[in-house]
């Protein structure tokens, strides 16, 4: 009898230790495991410019994910950082086509749009107790509608024909134009601003009282609040970030196309809330983490960016983002409770 329950222990003990393994590094092997069959099957995928392309598409995903993030953190959803994104293309062009302003000035009013928009988020969710999905969901709509009204519902554009009759004096200015062309060395600007957010964004969340706060609040908020944290003021400033983020991505976004294209941002929301979810599986955390963030929009980039060159239709883009948070789910929710199961006896 004591033969069979050291038996049954040790079954149990190898799976728990593989479903571990699974767990933490699942998700990660599956990287690894894409590039490494995109790499080795097409040429044009494992050449450097190839790669540092990939990386600078998918840095303004990355970005307004790492937005999203700080969100989840404290226990809601921005679900109006897409629109925030576009608003921020829309004022650029303004700024500089409309009213022949400077790429750095038009720089600085999109971040304070950003935060706005962040800050109006904050407000109706925190004070008004608004929940978070449709609080950010009617501001997504208002932020979108907003957008046109100042450009009669057109795209912004040099030598475009204002409402008196006259010509827009300006364009996008070169410098600006370079947050989406310029190099660091190898390495496209984009990619820069991507890797920094990130780590800005991880050294506040684990490596300051700060973000172990905001952890501590989007776990058990009445609880926090009981330990004289105040609960308000880290919701409002996680709305807030959001904002700043989407708006950065936007400013990337808006250097890329160099015009005011009203359509901009509107495919950003679901994107950055799937590598955001996709980010909680990375080393089996279970929790929303800027690492996580950036390794899901890598994961993303490497598999539209592999179909893309073996000539895969547009459409199966759509599939494979699904599959990709589905998988994510699985590694963050159904292999880490099965994982409790297997407790040995004792």
């Amino acid at each position: 009898m004591s033969d069979r329950v050291a038996q049954m222990e040790k079954r149990a003990e190898i799976k728990n230790r593989i479903q571990d393994g699974l767990v933490k590094y699942g998700f990660i092997a599956v990287t690894i495991g894409l590039f490494s069959w995109f790499a080795l099957t097409e040429e044009t995928f494992r050449q450097p410019s190839t790669l540092f392309s990939m990386l600078k598409f998918t840095s303004v995903v990355a970005i307004v994910g790492l937005g999203v993030t700080f969100t989840m953190v404290v226990g809601g959803l921005d679900l109006s950082v897409g629109s925030v994104a576009g608003l921020a293309v829309t004022v650029s062009a303004m700024m500089m086509v409309i009213y022949n302003l400077t790429g750095f000035f038009s720089g600085v009013m999109v971040l304070v749009a950003g935060a706005v928009v962040g800050a109006v988020n904050a407000f109706l969710i925190v004070w008004l107790k608004i929940p978070d999905l449709l609080a950010t969901l009617g501001m997504m709509f208002i932020v979108m509608g907003l957008k046109l009204l100042p450009v009669d519902g057109q795209s912004v554009s040099s030598k475009m024909i204002l409402r008196d009759g006259s010509v827009a004096p300006g364009k996008f200015t070169e410098g600006f134009r370079a947050i989406d062309r310029a190099m660091v060395g190898p390495i496209p600007l984009p990619v820069v601003i991507w890797l920094v957010l990130t780590i800005l964004a991880w050294f506040l969340l684990t490596r300051t009282r700060y973000g172990r706060v905001m952890y501590a609040v989007g776990a058990n908020p009445e609880a926090a609040k009981l330990s004289g944290i105040r609960v308000e003021w880290y919701r409002f400033s996680a709305y807030v970030i959001s904002g700043l983020f989407a708006a950065t991505g936007g400013l990337i976004l808006a250097s890329r196309i160099g015009q005011g294209d009203i359509s901009a941002g509107n495919s950003l929301l679901l994107d950055a809330v799937a590598v955001a979810l996709v980010g909680t599986s990375v080393l089996g955390i279970g929790k929303p983490n800027a690492w996580g963030t950036a390794l899901g929009a890598l994961l993303i980039g490497i598999v539209i960016t592999g179909l893309t060159i073996k000539g895969f239709p547009y459409y199966a883009q759509d599939v494979s983002k699904g599959l990709v948070l589905v998988l994510a789910l699985i590694f963050s929710f159904t292999l880490s409770r099965k994982k409790a199961r297997f407790v040995p006896a004792t």
